[in-house]
């Protein structure tokens, strides 16, 4: 049985914590494979909306074993706190758990580290959450982090204070003041209570679970846009967000992926600094900001929004081999009687269909076709057969320029508002 792949297309914020909540039924395995808690999955179903930032979408479906997998890193303070939200709801952690011990923990210098960096940069600043995921990836790749597993062994502590005096020279070249105490004393209580948690080998577990022929379904963070190599560097997180980034954080062979997911908003968001070619500043853009309540569930800050972008879309298709797409808020879009696509760029005086290398540096000016939307509210729909017929050809119009199908498309927040379709896109 082979793995498959949920990610995102854009900037984040794509709607992977409900679709995967969606899905979960159909798998067995639940393994999120990169990131942190800068991610904020959200989900909503009976009424009640709930965030989760380190642990996989799965964890509220019975008889499902969610896997932290060793490409995330692992904040100890937000986790416990996430789990006692959960506990809160008679979730039973153990049954539905397990951790990697190659996953690495993310110290309390870490962020610190985070927000003198952030704060030095001053009007150049990347826009980072301030979780210390920066700080801790640089760790890992730097081979001096500390993981999961280093806390069974009996010098972890000799370890910790080895790094945090690395990590306090670091900070004493920065104007910036902090109290390590408080933090620390919290993160160490933090992590006694993770030694009661099932901490596996999580690769040999997958692939066992594979070959025994459990159906897993592999969770990305962020968006494709935001991969450390494909994304708009240097303004983009420090993981691999793509599906390759799921062979590297769960430690499953590139032969073995199968459906890749891939997730895209009807019109784009961002969070943060960096370039965004179709960003609308004024009226439209505030327009589209409340109908789709645009505000980061990690940080809260509002996020910029703009019209579709089909040059970068294609792009994160090429990138992750998607097979299946799936759009996510078009009842957003109910609220405009015309809706544009941007599907080429005004680059150095041609005009181009694909992302330049130095996208931060250029201007990109967008070149639109506008389409005719729809004004019904969606959010009501039961089957994708009550869509309205201008909705279907904006599909229709996706599909064709994208050559993907969409076989999913989601018209609310809730886990039933979400239309099953199925595709009748033929390549010509």
């Amino acid at each position: 049985m082979k793995v498959d792949v949920l990610l995102g297309l854009q900037w984040g914020d794509e709607g992977k914590g409900k679709v995967v909540d969606v899905l979960t039924p159909d798998y067995d395995v639940i393994a999120r494979f990169q990131g942190g808690p800068n991610a904020g999955h959200t989900l909503e179903f009976d009424g009640i909306k709930h965030v989760l930032h380190t642990i996989p979408s799965g964890i509220f479906h019975s008889n499902k074993t969610n896997v932290v997998g060793n490409g995330v890193v692992i904040d100890p303070i937000i986790f416990m706190k996430e789990i006692v939200a959960l506990e809160a709801m008679n979730v039973n952690i153990n049954e539905r758990m397990v951790i990697s011990r190659k996953a690495h923990l993310i110290l309390p210098t870490h962020r610190l580290l985070d927000a003198a960096s952030e704060q030095a940069k001053g009007k150049k600043k990347i826009g980072s959450t301030l979780k210390g995921i920066g700080p801790t990836y640089m760790d890992k790749t730097g081979r001096n982090g500390l993981r999961i597993g280093d806390i069974e062994s009996d010098n972890f502590q000799e370890r910790y204070d080895a790094l945090k005096s690395k990590h306090l020279q670091l900070l004493a070249q920065y104007d910036f003041e902090f109290d390590l105490t408080e933090m620390e004393a919290e993160w160490m209580k933090c992590i006694e209570k993770f030694k009661g948690f099932k901490l596996v080998d999580s690769e040999h577990l997958i692939n066992a679970q594979r070959r025994a022929g459990k159906k897993i379904l592999a969770e990305g963070a962020q968006g494709t846009l935001l991969d450390i190599d494909f994304g708009s560097y240097p303004f983009v997180t420090s993981s691999n967000t793509i599906t390759a980034g799921a062979c590297t954080g769960l430690g499953v062979a590139p032969n073995q992926i199968g459906e890749v997911y891939g997730i895209f908003k009807a019109y784009c968001t961002r969070v943060g600094s960096g370039p965004f070619p179709t960003e609308l500043d004024g009226e439209v853009g505030e327009r589209m900001r409340k109908a789709g309540h645009e505000f980061g569930a990690t940080t809260g800050r509002p996020r910029r929004c703009g019209w579709i972008d089909i040059p970068a879309l294609k792009y994160a298709c090429m990138i992750n081999g998607v097979t299946q797409l799936i759009m996510t808020k078009a009842d957003v879009l109910s609220e405009f009687e015309h809706i544009k696509v941007c599907t080429a760029y005004e680059y150095l005086g041609e005009k181009i269909d694909y992302l330049p290398f130095d996208v931060v540096g250029s201007e990109l000016t967008p070149v639109y076709e506008e389409l005719e939307g729809w004004s019904e509210d969606l959010t009501g729909l039961g089957s994708i057969d009550e869509i309205p017929s201008t909705l279907q050809a904006y599909i229709d119009y996706l599909e064709r320029i994208l050559e993907t199908p969409i076989t999913i498309v989601s018209v609310g927040p809730d886990r039933n508002q979400t239309l099953m379709r199925e595709s009748t896109w033929v390549i010509a």
